[in-house]
């Protein structure tokens, strides 16, 4: 008996266990699109419902105030339609047109404050070997955000600083994890004569990739379809702000299985497009300033699709492989993650078109972003490549990628 209450106890403990956590994970707030049904993951009992409100009527001015605005609508979560449990804030945004792009653009991304990529001993002028960052707590990956109460926005800041502090003791200030921590370090006088901390420090990432889309109504853009991570750390890179510029096509390599292709794109004497203000894992987004470099045509805008209008078949992607001319190709969306809020590996998709295979192989580096299209609506973007099967790869839903837009003011 004495087992079986055990059991019994264990068991109610892990039941209760998997509820309090299914629970947590539910959202306090979530966006939709109109239309768009709300998808959230909950185990047998949990319910979730919309709050019913008093209608609200309708005259010709607040018609006319409602046009693009976000609509608020309340979801209640209850246990097996009983109990209360929570609540859920739902903004509902009205149906959303974007123009669909395929170009090829540059990215150049600052961070704020310069990021740690590695650690050196320094050869002292004594001939002995140094390790200023020692028992600091200083880390690769840290954000160096303030010298001595200086904000640095630079490694030529940084520089300075350390150049000035004469071998003093200097306070620094820095950021891990979303935590800003204080330490203190002694620069060194290394053996040419300059002081050194022993860091390895970048402030500015560059590169190239494809824009997916321009959003009509905020003039925002969306590109890439994943996050920027930083080569060394390999985090996504924290940035303060970023330049979007056009590249041109330099080389292209085709992928092989096991050996993924590049777009290998130049961005020098790039006419700037807009500012990028979010680097996120569902892609880079900011705020375009010169339409005209993008040839964008409004009158091309689509709207974006709602997940469950995404069907299995076929769909096209649009992408720029030659003389900077953007063309649709043939794929195929073998699978759909609908629930899928946590990654942009919501699509599993496979490129039929010939000719794309032909010049490519498949996907490769720098087609990232490229919009994909069906039924005549943007429903997501290239993201990933399968390496062993460079015919397949990833896409992320596109209303993952447009709110992320619509965050920027």
């Amino acid at each position: 008996m004495k087992l079986l209450k055990k059991i019994f106890i264990i068991s109610f403990l892990l039941i209760l266990l998997v509820y309090v956590s299914s629970i947590t994970s539910i959202p306090s707030k979530v966006t939709l699109f109109e239309g768009e049904k709300i998808n959230l993951k909950t185990v047998f009992g949990l319910n979730i419902e919309e709050i019913e409100k008093e209608p609200t009527i309708l005259t010709s001015t607040n018609i006319a105030n409602n046009i693009n605005s976000i609509r608020q609508v309340n979801y209640k979560v209850n246990l097996f339609g009983r109990i209360p449990l929570k609540e859920i804030d739902v903004s509902v945004i009205p149906k959303a047109y974007v123009v669909p792009l395929g170009n090829i653009v540059g990215l150049k991304l600052y961070t704020n404050g310069v990021l740690v990529v590695g650690m050196s001993e320094i050869d002292g002028q004594d001939n002995k070997k140094y390790k200023p960052y020692e028992n600091t707590g200083i880390e690769q990956g840290d954000m160096l955000i303030k010298l001595n109460n200086e904000s640095i926005s630079c490694t030529a800041e940084l520089l300075e600083k350390v150049y000035n502090s004469k071998g003093q003791e200097m306070q620094v200030e820095y950021v891990r994890d979303g935590e800003v921590l204080t330490t203190s370090i002694i620069p060194i006088m290394a053996e040419d004569n300059k002081y050194k901390l022993g860091l390895w420090v970048r402030d500015a990432a560059a590169g190239v990739g494809t824009a997916s889309f321009y959003d009509v109504t905020t003039k925002t853009f969306a590109a890439l379809g994943h996050g920027i991570l930083d080569v060394d750390t390999e985090e996504l890179l924290n940035i303060a702000e970023g330049e979007f510029i056009t590249s041109k096509i330099a080389s292209i390599k085709k992928g092989t299985k096991g050996n993924p292709g590049k777009i290998q794109g130049t961005i020098d004497n790039g006419i700037t497009i807009g500012k990028v203000y979010k680097n996120t894992e569902f892609g880079v987004f900011g705020k375009v300033t010169n339409e005209s470099s993008l040839d964008i045509d409004l009158s091309k805008a689509v709207e974006v699709a709602t997940r469950d209008q995404i069907k299995l078949g076929k769909a096209q992607i649009m992408c720029t492989l030659e003389n900077n001319e953007t063309k649709k190709y043939d794929i195929e969306i073998t699978k759909i993650y609908t629930n899928n809020n946590e990654n942009n590996k919501s699509m599993l998709v496979k490129i039929t078109d010939k000719e794309l295979i032909e010049k490519t192989g498949g996907i490769i580096q720098g087609m990232s972003g490229s919009p994909i299209i069906q039924n005549g609506k943007v429903i997501g973007a290239l993201t990933h490549v399968l390496v062993n099967d460079p015919q397949t790869g990833y896409g992320v839903f596109a209303d993952l990628m447009l709110k992320k837009a619509r965050e920027i003011n």
